[in-house]
């Protein structure tokens, strides 16, 4: 879009646009008005019919895996069997009431939004995507929503439960609550509750004029220069929207940092717990504050630091900050840092998202990273089955039977395995996921979800990069994350790798590190809907080729059920989903 260049052009655009902007805002409340109430019955009448028709088996499910864990104490055992009731209770209210919101806030804004992307850049006939956008994709998000919601339900809750009720290994000690230090722990909880929730207040109320002036500010600086968010056509009538609702964003701030000082206060008893200390859980009640004020400055682009006290509150000092440090200097995170060009820019800004430094640096959005992970999935997928590690027996477990561990777990392993072992041999600070595309913690998606993942994956890489592993060994892992187990050395007896057993044990650890990480992220419900269709496509791309299965009569009869016409809507279900248009072919 060419931007308006003197003050009279830039107002006479705006002016000009004003009548079509609110052409637009009455056509999207319409649709939504419209729309809205279908897809409020439908995620609203949907995930209250799922989460009250499973809330009995949560309950003596939760009941059951809590009474047989061997990960809990048997004080804390009681306590929880005793105090379950009440989040059991809560969580069918909470989920209705929270669906009942979500379903009238999306059937509202997502019409509405549609309704001014029908007007971007590329689109070809706008006329007609005025008006038809948004209309039908609103009752199939709807739809969904209430599909994950009842993976999550069906699917998630239940992993969990059983991941606790698991037999634990001999040597790990099971988390227990001490007795004598529960006084201490309630006084100092309660003391911080009643210091840190008014101090943290009212923090956040001394800074919410500069939030307020200052982001009203940039906004109209935006407005005036056709920056930011308002130099898309599309994102001008919200970006205006925000101008006059920051008032109430500011407002919603506050009213969030009260609730979380509430909760933040509270976690001075759990520290007093974990220190067996009163002292460190004073000295916590007052670094809080001063950790919530350095947080508020860094949002709010303010002076680094902060001018009130932090004690120490931990006995042993914690190595994470300092690795963490370490980590964000390899990742362009110093003072400066070269990109792949050779140009040289202050990183200095990173925390300051500048668009000086935006410019230089692609952010990554979580969507890409998560394409680029099914569409390696896919791929990999694909190799796997005409190699016989994976096949048609192993797909229709997963399809027939939800026996999808080899699938789900070791698949998505072993193709972050790849991007581990491809990343280690070349010189670069995070991950190499294509040839071109470098993830860094300078690039990658601001999302905290995504850091919990991402970042002990960097480490990982490095380890892999210090063990200096020849092809024959890399070729061999490939092989063994998928057909071995990983708990002792002597389960790589035979496999053809080294007899080391410190450097099998090294790489075992990796191996369930990585296997633990992608069982956290096969509870997520979009992993879990995007992995079935994923699962179908590998199983019509197996019978197609004719590949072999170990129960060939079996395979037959199983695949008569996937009728062709199933292989052309699962086809367009693989090409509706959302890929990266700018992160090239995965390797």
């Amino acid at each position: 879009m060419e931007v308006p260049v003197g003050f009279l052009a830039t107002l006479r655009n705006f002016i000009s646009f004003l009548p079509f902007f609110f052409m637009l805002l009455i056509l999207g409340v319409i649709k939504a008005a419209i729309i809205g109430p279908f897809a409020s019955v439908i995620v609203s009448v949907g995930n209250s019919a799922v989460i009250l028709g499973l809330w009995p088996a949560h309950f003596l499910w939760s009941y059951y895996c809590i009474a047989k864990t061997k990960r809990l104490g048997l004080v804390l055992k009681i306590l929880l069997l005793v105090t379950m009731p009440v989040p059991l209770v809560l969580f069918p209210v909470l989920g209705i009431v929270g669906s009942l919101l979500v379903g009238i806030g999306y059937g509202f804004f997502a019409p509405l939004v549609s309704t001014f992307e029908g007007g971007g850049e590329q689109v070809i006939d706008k006329i007609f995507h005025y008006f038809l956008d948004g209309c039908w994709s609103t009752i199939e998000g709807s739809c969904t929503i209430v599909c994950d919601v009842t993976d999550f339900c069906f699917h998630s809750y239940f992993s969990y439960m059983d991941e606790l009720s698991e037999v634990v290994p001999v040597d790990e000690k099971p988390v227990e609550i001490k007795l004598l230090m529960l006084p201490s722990c309630l006084l100092v909880g309660l003391l911080s509750v009643l210091i840190d929730v008014p101090v943290i207040t009212a923090v956040a109320l001394w800074k919410s004029p500069y939030m307020l002036f200052k982001g009203w500010k940039r906004l109209f600086e935006d407005l005036i220069g056709r920056e930011g968010p308002f130099l898309e056509t599309v994102c001008v009538p919200f970006a205006g929207l925000a101008i006059i609702l920051w008032p109430l964003a500011v407002v919603a701030a506050v009213i969030c940092a009260f609730i979380c000082s509430i909760f933040l206060g509270l976690y001075g008893g759990v520290v007093v717990h974990q220190e067996s200390s009163i002292k460190m859980g004073l000295a916590y009640m007052i670094s809080i504050v001063s950790m919530f004020d350095e947080y508020t400055n860094d949002i709010l682009y303010m002076r680094e630091g902060s001018y009130l006290p932090r004690p120490v509150y931990r006995k042993k000092v914690n190595t994470s900050d300092s690795l963490e440090r370490k980590f964000s200097i390899e990742n362009g995170i110093s003072e400066h840092k070269n990109d792949k060009s050779g140009n040289q820019y202050d990183t200095k800004l990173a925390s300051q998202r500048s668009r000086t430094l935006k410019g230089a640096i692609q952010q990554f959005k979580p969507m890409q990273v998560w394409d680029w992970l099914f569409r390696s999935i896919e791929l990999n997928g694909r190799i796997l089955l005409h190699c016989g590690l994976i096949d048609v027996a192993d797909i229709e477990a997963c399809i027939l039977k939800g026996k999808c561990k080899k699938l789900s777990i070791k698949l998505p392993a072993y193709c972050i395995l790849q991007c581990l072992l491809r990343s280690a041999k070349t010189d670069t600070s995070g991950l190499l996921i294509t040839d071109e595309v470098e993830l860094t913690k300078s690039n990658w998606p601001k999302d905290k979800v995504f850091e919990w993942f991402l970042g002990p994956l960097v480490i990982m890489k490095d380890q892999i990069k210090g063990l200096r592993l020849d092809e024959n060994e890399e070729a061999c892992l490939s092989k063994l994350i998928m057909c071995h187990s990983n708990e002792k050395p002597e389960n790589w007896n035979g496999s053809g790798f080294t007899t080391d057993d410190i450097r099998r044990a090294q790489l075992q650890a990796i191996f369930r590190r990585l296997q633990g990480i992608v069982a956290s992220m096969s509870r997520l419900p979009t992993f879990r809907r995007r992995f079935r269709n994923l699962v179908k496509v590998l199983y019509l791309e197996a019978m197609e080729s004719g590949a072999s299965s170990k129960n060939g009569e079996q395979s037959t009869k199983s695949g008569r059920r996937i009728t062709r016409s199933r292989s052309n809507d699962i086809r367009q279900e693989e090409d509706a989903s959302e890929r990266p248009s700018d992160m090239g072919d995965v390797v």
